[in-house]
């Protein structure tokens, strides 16, 4: 049995499928057929034995005489069919409550007796149906009725009866017919419903067939770009694993191209520090080797411009660290942030990145759910925007209110047709492009906010300078005694 279940186990889906069809339709139509025999032979019998019910012991005796009949059989008994002519095929005999039986002159034949027939005479109960032989072993339904003599003048009670029977030869015959019948049948309907059981397989299997052939040519060529065609309409179970494996393969070929564009773009980005700092150490590994050093000036200006450009590979490296981790990195570190404490840490960084700058604040309390370093950071990227295109001595307004933080500079503002990029990464503007930065700090501000539930906006401010809204929902506020960063 664990043989064939293991075997069974690795047979295709659709073999499977049709072995489970032909199987379930085998057992029905077998209970089907098994029943259909067993009531037709019911039938039957019940047919016969109500013709031994009409059936009286001698043909053409009337019913007051059937009883003298029976005493004068027994009185006269024979034991064995008499020679004379018979115009019926049925059998009829005496039987006392021994077992001794007498033919009536009309029976074909002698029944055999059984303890049943007895015990039927003794008890004197209902007519007793059953199959038996003759004295030929020919199969017979016999029927065993009983007739109680009462005696006047003793007072005692002989039990006698009589048996009949017809030959079962013709209604075996018909239920034989009947179950080849059945059997022929029921292998027919076996062997159509595992073709059918197969086709419906193949069918329904098909689309399974299509989205196998997607995957190994995704995982044979690594093409993302491959879709499995769905009806739009349907709403079954391969449909819905259609349109995830599209909207899977979409997304992977999303990510991928997202991947390889920041890498483009970092390599873009990188190369630029990278051959001024090689310059400029150049230059300084020369004046060495050649024992001719540098003027102090120049000296301290390529220090200078090296310490410069490293600190701008640090933060190009931290910006791509931030947008190459994951989401499940960043939902392990979500909680309930002190969405006003993050903006007074920015505003004390701001104000010393632009010392000759007035930067107002109105600050009230506001809790959001974010991870705490990354909406700091967020908040350090949209100031230090505003501090990098403020002017000397120019003014910068934030607030924070009911989630809504506002941060307004008056610089020179974005232009119309550049709105639309800010947040895309390594964009810079080309009047940014001479200052220093990556052009990914607003692409971090970005995906901070939408991870946050809220919407970031960058918009040209009435009267000059750029005016940029970040919108985050609220937090249940923490207990009293909760520290938030």
């Amino acid at each position: 049995m664990r043989r064939l279940a293991r075997r069974y186990r690795t047979l295709p889906i659709r073999a499977r499928l049709s072995a489970l069809v032909a199987a379930a339709v085998a057992f029905a139509v077998a209970a089907v057929a098994v029943t259909c025999w067993f009531i037709v032979q019911g039938k039957l019998y019940e047919q016969l034995n109500s013709d031994l019910r009409k059936l009286p012991f001698v043909r053409g005796a009337p019913l007051s005489q059937q009883f003298d009949l029976l005493k004068e059989t027994l009185a006269d008994c024979t034991q064995t069919p008499r020679n004379t002519p018979s115009y019926t095929s049925t059998y009829s005999q005496a039987i006392d409550e021994d077992g001794t039986t007498c033919l009536f002159p009309t029976s074909v034949g002698r029944i055999n007796v059984t303890q049943a027939d007895k015990d039927v005479l003794r008890s004197g109960d209902e007519a007793l149906f059953r199959n038996g032989t003759d004295q030929d072993g020919n199969r017979v339904r016999v029927m065993t009725r009983p007739w109680i003599s009462h005696d006047p003048v003793t007072g005692g009670v002989t039990s006698y009866g009589t048996m009949t029977a017809i030959p079962l030869k013709s209604t075996e015959s018909t239920l034989k017919d009947l179950a080849l019948v059945l059997l022929a049948v029921s292998g027919i309907g076996v062997v159509g419903a595992g073709a059918a059981g197969l086709a419906v397989a193949r069918a329904g299997l098909r689309p399974v067939d299509r989205l196998t052939e997607a995957v190994e040519h995704v995982a044979r060529t690594e093409d993302l770009g491959i879709r499995i065609p769905v009806d739009e309409e349907s709403d079954d179970e391969i449909a819905r694993l259609s349109r995830s494996f599209n909207s899977m393969t979409k997304s992977l070929a999303g990510s991928r191209e997202l991947q390889q564009q920041l890498i483009a773009d970092a390599g873009h980005e990188l190369r630029t520090p990278l051959t001024s700092l090689r310059t400029n150490i150049e230059l300084l590994t020369r004046s060495e080797e050649t024992g001719r050093p540098l003027p102090t000036a120049d000296r301290l200006a390529l220090l200078a411009s090296v310490k410069a450009q490293m600190t701008e590979l640090a933060s190009l490296i931290g910006d791509l660290q931030e947008l190459s981790r994951s989401e499940g990195q960043r939902g392990e570190r979500v909680q309930v942030v002190a969405f006003h404490d993050s903006v007074e840490a920015a505003l004390r960084r701001a104000r010393l990145r632009g010392p000759e700058l007035k930067i107002t604040a109105d600050v009230r309390p506001w809790y959001v759910r974010a991870e705490p370093s990354a909406l700091e950071r967020a908040v350090v990227n949209i100031l230090d925007n505003a501090v990098k295109f403020s002017p000397s001595g120019g003014t910068i307004d934030v607030s924070l209110d009911q989630g809504v933080l506002r941060v307004r500079d008056h610089g020179p503002g974005i232009a119309e047709d550049e709105l639309p990029h800010v947040f895309d990464r390594f964009w810079r503007s080309p009047g940014a492009r001479a200052l220093p930065g990556s052009g990914l700090g607003l692409s971090i501000v970005a995906r901070t906010v939408q991870q946050g539930g809220g919407e970031v906006t960058l918009t040209r401010a009435e009267g000059g300078g750029t005016l940029a809204t970040v919108r985050l929902p609220g937090a249940p506020t923490p207990p009293p005694n909760t520290e938030t960063p």
